[in-house]
């Protein structure tokens, strides 16, 4: 006689092969990204400051705390008419880069990707990007640090708003980040290459650090090339 049959036409046996290949399938899907697997399983730079604030986007607190991790003696405050704020706070997408073009910093972008941000943190490099943070009934722009990242637990670690120590999932953070158009910047000093640079983004960057007026930096800049 036949094997009975289940009422959606499995066999038992079919039935039981179909659900270990589920459970294979989610195992992969809970796995981080290919591109990630080089990297360490766990990394947080425990040196950038915090500035506690929502004010304008948290703009002028997470520019403050990586200027100050660049050992450049500053606080918030000192930001706010610099970067146009609060009356230009829809420019601050051009305002952070020239503004920490003004304090002799190299501002490198990033490519919209999330390795290409966790490669960063993974050198010891924070990343000041932009994300969505809120919920579906009230959500806003806000500026933040990438400061850290855990792939085994798949989460990233952020210093954002009030939140010394904000983790979101790998998942979360790209969707948030996604929305505000991806972008992510490094603020360096001009003697420290990122990690895996880009020459030729690298030599952009110093070519606006030098139209800044900031010709000695901007030199510092292609030297470390070694050009």
């Amino acid at each position: 006689m036949p094997a009975p049959t289940s009422l959606t036409g499995f066999t038992p046996r079919r039935l039981l092969l179909a659900c270990a290949l589920g459970l294979a399938l989610a195992g992969c899907a809970s796995q981080p990204p290919s591109q990630l697997k080089n990297l360490p399983q766990r990394v947080e730079i425990g040196s950038v400051p915090f500035y506690r604030g929502e004010a304008n986007q948290s703009a002028a607190m997470a520019l403050a705390a990586l200027l100050s991790q660049q050992g450049v003696r500053i606080t918030p405050g000192l930001l706010d008419k610099p970067l146009g704020l609060p009356q230009h706070i829809d420019q601050l997408e051009q305002a952070i880069p020239r503004v920490g073009r003004e304090y002799g910093m190299v501002v490198y972008p990033l490519e919209p990707r999330l390795d290409a941000l966790l490669t960063q943190v993974a050198a010891g490099n924070p990343v000041l990007l932009r994300f969505q943070q809120g919920s579906t009934f009230w959500s806003e722009p806000r500026y933040a640090l990438l400061v850290g990242y855990d792939r085994y637990k798949q989460r990233v670690l952020l210093r954002a708003g009030m939140n010394r120590r904000l983790l979101m999932e790998f998942d979360d953070f790209e969707s948030a980040w996604q929305k505000q158009g991806s972008w992510a910047v490094l603020v360096q000093q001009p003697g420290q290459l990122p990690a895996q640079v880009d020459r030729q983004r690298w030599l952009k960057a110093a070519n606006d650090l030098a139209q800044a007026g900031q010709e000695q930096a901007a030199r510092q800049a292609v030297s470390a090339l070694g050009q």
